[in-house]
């Protein structure tokens, strides 16, 4: 399997958690969006990332349904197999995601707008929406149990894409969180060499 990804992508490096957790062979193509290279517009008509092709041709996307299909593949090696606690995982994941898409919008507003049309009431309101999420998850900082699954490598790409673009910025008032991580690392050495890169 190949996956369309960018390394300081924290959906792209969930699902290379992920892979490498459940021992899935996958060969990591590094694509630029913004230039909208051929291969990734042939098998993703939005033209994000991460985008998956299969062995059989078959291209999925987004990271939530490449998910899926690794706990498909694995006949459930992702999620847990009770329904309440594969719905906490699912949630998890889905707030895990819902932040980074608050951190990417503060990201693109700094990045493609001139200094003088970047709009600050925006950043603040998704700096808000993000801190909200990371301040519930500090108050109940997911156990990491005896398997690691789907919402786990989402807040462990989360953490990591904080990392890489908000360094020092969040750490001091989440500290469960910074602890969540390090527990993360020990059950989950290859981290170090899957992270958010810049």
């Amino acid at each position: 399997m190949k996956l369309l990804c960018s390394p300081a992508s924290p959906y792209s490096n969930k699902v290379r958690m992920a892979a490498h957790f459940l021992e899935l062979k996958l060969n990591a193509i590094r694509v630029d969006t913004n230039t909208g290279p051929a291969i990734l517009l042939d098998n993703n008509p939005l033209g994000k990332i991460p985008t998956l092709l299969t062995a059989d041709g078959v291209s999925i996307f987004d990271s939530v349904a490449i998910m899926h299909y690794f706990d498909r593949l694995t006949k459930g090696g992702l999620y847990p197999s009770k329904k309440g606690k594969r719905t906490d995982a699912e949630i998890l994941e889905a707030l895990c995601d819902g932040i980074c898409d608050c951190l990417l919008a503060i990201v693109y507003e700094r990045r493609f707008r001139d200094e003088e049309k970047i709009h600050q009431p925006w950043i603040d309101r998704q700096w808000k929406k993000a801190t909200s999420g990371l301040a519930h998850l500090s108050a109940n900082p997911p156990k990491l149990g005896k398997k690691l699954n789907g919402g786990h490598f989402a807040l462990a790409a989360t953490l990591d894409y904080l990392e890489l673009r908000f360094k020092d910025q969040w750490e001091a008032d989440h500290a469960p969180l910074t602890d969540w991580l390090r527990q993360f690392d020990k059950k989950f050495p290859a981290h170090s060499e899957l992270k958010s890169q810049g």
